[in-house]
């Protein structure tokens, strides 16, 4: 299939499809005419990469994770892949600490909001 039906198929836009391409997400085949070639198998791909970007994941882990999962009915579930629950794990953590980081600056920005309408209020 080409890649406006993979497009259609997924809901994904072309210009995304060919960035998973370029971070090596997606492998088509290429044809003599430069078209790109996709198949099936690249339907759900396409949900589990959407589904990891969902899920925080960058395109770099992603492409180290990806082959780890498949569909289950509607689950993606994982394929065994021995390093596939320690790098969500990890991601999870990062995830985690840039929430942790975030909670900290919004504080901040409160306490300096608190004072500005303060002295706002007072003028």
């Amino acid at each position: 299939m080409r890649i406006g039906d993979l497009a259609h198929e997924t809901g994904v836009n072309k210009r995304l499809l060919r960035y998973y391409e370029e971070q090596g997400l997606l492998k088509p085949v290429r044809l003599g005419n430069g078209y790109r070639e996709y198949t099936e198998a690249d339907i759900p791909t396409v949900r589990h990469i959407r589904a990891l970007l969902a899920a925080g994941l960058s395109t770099t882990v992603i492409a180290r994770v990806l082959h780890c999962v498949h569909d289950e009915g509607e689950l993606m579930v994982s394929s065994g892949c021995p390093t596939f629950i320690e790098d969500l794990r990890r991601e999870r953590a990062h995830i985690a600490e840039m929430i942790a980081q975030l909670q900290s600056s919004q504080e901040v920005l409160d306490t300096i909001l608190d004072a500005a309408l303060q002295e706002a209020s007072r003028g």
